[in-house]
């Protein structure tokens, strides 16, 4: 089981690293071929070489107790975005010296993940925070992200949770968030390189286009598709698997829905790290219930 984990730890952090750099590439192409500023599109690949290393730390360091701590940093931060200047009204971000960084995009995936973990113990707890980091996305405004959230929330609810009540609330909530958040209004104005890359791309070339949309489909299936095998010895990693899935999907779907971001082949550093920040809390977990490694009462399965 040991050597299983590992292999699997590792064809996770590999597969993801190859399909995330390609499709940081490839937008890096696209943002150089129509003039955009060299810093940005080099701040996409330095955060996808930070994300990597930081992924493997966290996959080889990752330990039972670190989920719930996880899963609570994600509303505490999406909650730092409200007291920080806004965009328009809309308040999507907190500014880290001379960069701005969008929190939902950094923390969902790992949250979800974390999520995840928690969710054979403490269900209620893991959803909970889920519901109460959606609610936040919804007075930034941002109903992409709060969209997204949900859709991987219910996932979650549906795959891990026995209580029928539970299930049935989960699934409202999240849907009246994500109802809601589509009515807030939304001022911000679309950017090119950030919101309309898959556009400029197809101008350039159909095939680059379609490239990109394949990279980002694949990189939605990877995790599920590895986290499979993991079902029966131990849910949470499929479950994770499915979030994470979930959550990239969501990412992927929403620009065509308004003017929202294009995860890693748009400009943008958040989304490169939070990505990676996902899986290698993903690889971790496959590590730790590869491993038999047991997770303490209120925090995971054991």
């Amino acid at each position: 089981m040991g050597r299983k984990s590992f292999g699997g730890a590792l064809a996770l952090l590999v597969i993801y690293g190859v399909l995330s750099l390609a499709a940081v590439l490839v937008g890096a192409y696209v943002a150089a071929s129509y003039g955009v500023a060299t810093g940005s599109w080099v701040r996409n690949l330095l955060a996808w070489a930070v994300g990597a290393a930081l992924a493997g730390g966290i996959a080889a360091a990752a330990r039972p107790g670190v989920f719930p701590y996880v899963l609570g940093l994600a509303p505490v931060g999406l909650l730092a975005t409200l007291f920080s200047p806004p965009q328009e009204g809309v308040h999507r971000w907190v500014e880290a010296g001379p960069l701005s960084i969008n929190v939902a995009m950094l923390v969902l995936p790992a949250a979800l993940v974390a999520a995840a973990g928690v969710m054979p113990r403490r269900p209620g707890r893991a959803l909970g925070a889920l519901m109460l980091s959606a609610a936040v996305l919804v007075v930034q405004p941002d109903a992409s992200q709060t969209t997204t959230l949900a859709l991987a929330g219910i996932g979650l609810g549906v795959l891990a949770v026995r209580q029928r009540w539970l299930q049935v609330a989960a699934i409202l909530a999240f849907a009246v968030l994500a109802g809601v958040s589509w009515l807030r209004p939304d001022p911000l104005e679309p950017v090119a390189e950030v919101e309309g890359i898959i556009s400029l791309a197809l101008a350039l070339s159909p095939v680059l286009a379609a490239l990109a949309l394949l990279l980002l489909a694949a990189l939605a299936a990877a995790p599920v598709g590895l986290a499979w095998a993991w079902r029966r010895p131990a849910p949470p990693v499929w479950w994770a698997g499915v979030g994470l899935g979930l959550c990239f999907a969501g990412w992927t779907v929403a620009p065509f829905l308004g003017a929202f971001p294009v995860p890693l082949v748009g400009m943008g550093m958040s989304p490169v790290l939070g990505g990676w920040l996902g899986i290698g809390l993903l690889a971790g977990l496959i590590r730790l219930k590869g491993s038999g490694i047991a997770f303490a009462p209120g925090v995971g399965v054991a």
